[in-house]
């Protein structure tokens, strides 16, 4: 189900969020409790060994978990985040974050998020909880 206010919440938190516009983070499909969002690697992104950066690959995680609990209008804060890097990504590929939500309960809300590159392999696995404030994104 496509949602206009999770599409108004994502283009209200991107015009301000610019480390998502540096990483050119573009939005693929946006609903209630999920995101999905792409980018290339680019050469600034590489670490030492020429392999996306950890930091980096946290933060495009980060994105779409930040954009997926916060498509449901209240402000969403994140309070754990964990990820694992299961395979190296390299300058040039093209990565999806895929965020979907566990569980959501009136203050907490629990989201997976795969990043994979246009084959579906899975590069890095991120898990998050945020706290929900009753404030709404649009104040």
């Amino acid at each position: 189900m496509k949602s206009k206010q999770a599409e108004q919440v994502f283009d209200l938190m991107m015009s301000k969020d610019y480390c998502s516009q540096w990483m050119g983070i573009e939005a693929v499909e946006i609903k209630e409790a999920y995101c999905k969002i792409k980018m290339t690697v680019k050469k600034e992104m590489l670490n030492g060994f020429g392999i996306l950066h950890g930091g980096i690959a946290y933060a495009f995680a980060d994105s779409a978990f930040a954009f997926a609990s916060n498509s449901l209008g209240r402000v969403a804060l994140s309070i754990n985040g964990t990820m694992s890097f299961n395979k190296p990504a390299k300058k040039g590929e093209l990565l999806f974050a895929e965020a979907k939500a566990l569980s959501i309960s009136y203050k907490t809300a629990e989201f997976d998020v795969d990043v994979s590159n246009e084959a579906g392999d899975i590069y890095y696995r991120f898990r998050g909880m945020v706290y929900r404030k009753s404030d709404s994104i649009f104040d």
